[in-house]
C-alpha cells in the first residue's frame, strides 16, 4: 500500500469528511393543495402556516 509523501492538513481532512454530511433538505407536503416547503417555515405558495392564514400571497 501507498504511503503518503506529506502530511495531511486538518482543513483538508475536515473538508473532505464535510462534502459527505451534505444532504437534500427534507420537505414537507402541504394537505391543502399539496405543494412542497421546507418544515417549520410558512409555505410560500400559499402562506399558510400550521393550517392558519399567516401571509397574504398574490397569485
Amino acid at each position: 500500500m501507498g504511503q503518503p509523501k506529506r502530511k495531511q492538513s486538518k482543513q483538508r481532512t475536515r473538508l473532505r469528511r464535510a462534502a459527505n454530511k451534505f444532504e437534500l433538505p427534507q420537505l414537507s407536503k402541504d394537505p391543502s393543495d399539496g405543494t412542497l416547503f421546507l418544515s417549520h417555515r410558512v409555505n410560500p405558495a400559499n402562506g399558510m402556516y400550521k393550517g392558519k392564514q399567516v401571509k397574504t400571497v398574490k397569485v
